[in-house]
């Protein structure tokens, strides 16, 4: 569960009494003799958050495929707008939108071009607030709306003749799609109807009414991600039966002629082998249509991709690893021709943009020369993806890391070096002069059992090795999933505001995540709470060896898995003197039949609560209650479904009668990822205030 990463199914009677207005929270004040020491106040707390300035944000890059015009979402003092330019030239940038006034500023993005790069489709709310509707944009005409539609949509892609537009479409949405929005309130009966299934759209550029619009998938299918056919003729698609939030973990790849039936051609849940019971994600062609290049791999959260490169044949047949004990996590890739794939993913702490060329026997290597650099990149489309042109010689996408802000960059060879090396180019300076408000970061290596394990620390700002500073632990969602070097790459639980305050902030990436190989990954599986805990103190380990840390001043927080982890840290060892967890599950039996996710649990507990409930009670943070003595602040959405608000209340209650100072704050119409703004703000400058009363930070 990864921040992304729900929401509150059949517990309405057991959060009755709870007051759900912001603000209003259970609470214990501590006995005399634990009594906390004054917090310096949250006010102190909201002074550091507004002095945090993170510069220009950058939603989404498309480099046109014949690679001479950029197009990319730039935010603004209003919001954020679509601009184009010339590739050599961005400064000369001309804003691309469906407002019909210059002042009118609407909600616009997911641009995507056409093959021929003379048009451009995005989706925008200019025609009626709060609903985004499909516009094309030719070179030096208005944009022109192709739909009116009523529901969420996604991912646009033209077809590889230019003529038509598919997209994700929720038709009547209440919500977004996904298990990390808020969840509707439980009333009626309970899981026998009311599914909101997404399909695949299709709409036809020249059409000339924009309520026409073509389904190409079955409406009792929910598809996650497609990709067009290279002839235009039929879809490869990760699809299950519906409800979608749950189901993902076990979906089907499916191929589908348009206007012909679905075939499921690879099932995980129902093979032999090491595919058996893992997840998919990112199905895509072959330039000849022969084959189908896919990620597997264990996942605990769609839209966290990673695992090994694997391809089937289209027609179906046995899939085949083509990455093989490859000591990395892939997330996103892109066939170049029939015998290469393109592909980028994390390599222990760098991001890799790299080439896999195929062979007979469907062996592989990777090319050398490409790009492997410590920061964070991706198009705003997919996990890691980039954009690419046509011949795919040039790639751009967005760079930053925990030291540098974000920017545009440019990777192709560089023809007047031997060998043509990739060069990597800056193309924007939107935040040059933008300087952390906050600590430098660096990244870690430490030993703990036969692993070495990656983390990253954030120093405190001001730093003076002569004094003794407190420390704080982030432990990351998922847990399939990493903390990767990006800038404002705290989540909720703000990194950068603990490094103002004046504390280290460790973020280490245990068995359980990407970033080392599938083998590192599927380490926790059955194991939660023990191997991973053993990484983060070892952690703790190495930095109180190496930095002047205060052992008397260590806290934990998380969010997701790394709610659970804070929960289950302080009923294991003493070594945390205060905790905020946040969207944590406290008690994995009770779990089960609570959330609304529970197919991805399976994979890593092995089987259903009902067939093994001790595996499940092992790792329970709620069987190991007395153990705890660290102040611990308990936060969570109403209506989150993928840690459902009654596991905080479970482990909040425990700690009221066992005297632990503790509180719970509970947010109104949240689900697993807050948003509210005034909430995530809430919650930082709770949890903030919570380790200034039981951390202090040096004076």
């Amino acid at each position: 569960m990864f921040f992304k990463p729900i929401r509150i199914t059949l517990h309405a009677a057991l959060l009755a009494g709870v007051a759900l207005l912001l603000g209003a929270d259970f609470s214990l004040t501590a006995p005399a003799q634990t009594q906390a020491p004054a917090s310096p106040g949250r006010a102190a707390v909201e002074e550091v958050l507004k002095g945090l300035n993170h510069g220009r944000s950058i939603g989404q890059v498309a480099i046109s495929p014949d690679g001479k015009r950029l197009a990319w979402v730039e935010g603004t003092q209003d919001g954020a707008e679509i601009r184009v330019a010339p590739l050599g030239n961005l400064s000369k940038y001309e804003r691309v939108t469906a407002a019909a006034k210059p002042e009118q500023h609407c909600r616009e993005g997911q641009i995507a071009w056409s093959p021929d790069a003379q048009a451009l489709v995005f989706f925008s709310d200019c025609a009626k607030p709060g609903q985004s509707d499909l516009y094309l944009a030719w070179q030096g005409s208005p944009a022109r709306r192709l739909t009116e539609l009523k529901g969420y949509v996604e991912a646009p892609a033209f077809s590889p003749d230019g003529k038509s537009v598919a997209f994700l479409y929720v038709k009547g949405a209440t919500r977004p799609s996904g298990a990390l929005a808020a969840m509707k309130p439980p009333s009626g009966v309970i899981g026998e109807g009311g599914a909101e299934i997404q399909r695949v759209a299709i709409v036809h550029v020249d059409v000339a009414k924009p309520e026409t619009i073509e389904w190409a998938t079955p409406a009792n299918l929910h598809v996650y991600e497609f990709d067009w056919r290279p002839d235009g003729q039929g879809l490869a698609y990760v699809a299950a039966d519906p409800p979608g939030e749950n189901n993902w973990w076990v979906a089907k790849l499916y191929t589908q002629q348009l206007n012909g039936e679905p075939r499921a051609i690879l099932a995980p849940a129902e093979i032999p082998g090491p595919l058996h019971g893992l997840q998919i994600a990112v199905p895509r062609w072959s330039p000849d249509g022969k084959q189908i290049a896919f990620i597997g791999g264990l996942m605990s959260d769609q839209g966290s991709t990673g695992g090994d490169v694997w391809e089937i044949a289209a027609s179906g047949g046995e899939p085949i690893n083509l990455t093989p004990k490859f000591p990395g996590t892939t997330s996103w890739l892109e066939w170049s021709d029939p015998g290469r794939i393109i592909l980028s993913g994390l390599a222990g702490s760098n991001s890799d943009l790299a080439r896999l060329t195929l062979y007979s026997g469907r062996t592989s290597t990777f090319d050398a020369g490409f790009i492997s650099i410590p920061e964070t990149i991706g198009d705003g489309r997919f996990e890691m993806s980039v954009s690419a042109t046509r011949d795919h010689e040039q790639f751009a996408f967005i760079a930053s890391s925990f030291n540098h802000p974000q920017e545009i960059y440019l990777a192709r060879p560089d023809l007047s070096a031997w060998g043509h090396p990739w060069a990597l180019i800056q193309l924007t300076h939107i935040n040059d002069g933008v300087e952390p408000a906050w600590g430098k970061t660096v990244s870690l290596l430490w030993k703990s059992d036969q692993f070495i394990v990656q983390g990253w620390l954030t120093l405190p700002k001001d730093y003076n090795q002569a004094k003794k500073y407190p420390l704080i632990v982030v432990v990351h969602g998922g847990p399939a999933s990493a903390t990767v070097s990006r800038w404002g790459g705290g989540f909720g639980l703000g990194v950068e505001a603990f490094s103002a305050l004046g504390y280290f902030v460790l973020q280490p990436n245990p068995r359980g995540s990407f970033g080392q190989g599938e083998e590192f990954t599927q380490a926790n599986r059955k194991d939660f709470g023990y191997g991973d805990l053993r990484d983060i103190l070892a952690g703790v380990d190495a930095v109180e060896a190496a930095y002047p840390v205060d052992p008397n001043r260590v806290g934990i927080t998380g969010w997701s898995y790394g709610g659970f982890m804070a929960m289950f840290a302080v009923t294991q060892t003493q070594r945390f003197k205060a905790a905020v967890a946040g969207a944590g599950i406290s008690n994995w039996q009770s779990y089960y039949g609570e959330n609304s996710i529970d197919q991805w649990m399976t994979p890593y507990f092995g089987s259903p609560v009902y067939d093994d409930p001790a595996i499940y009670a092992k790792s329970s943070a709620i069987n190991f209650i007395k153990n705890v003595t660290a102040p611990t602040l308990v936060v969570v959405g109403e209506r989150d479904g993928e840690a459902p608000a009654p596991q905080s209340y479970e482990f909040w209650h425990a700690l009221r009668d066992r005297h632990v100072p503790t509180r719970l704050v509970v947010y109104p119409n949240e689900g697993h990822m807050f948003t509210d703004p005034a909430h995530w703000q809430d919650v930082l400058e709770r949890a903030a205030d919570w380790f200034a009363r039981f951390l202090p930070p040096a004076p």
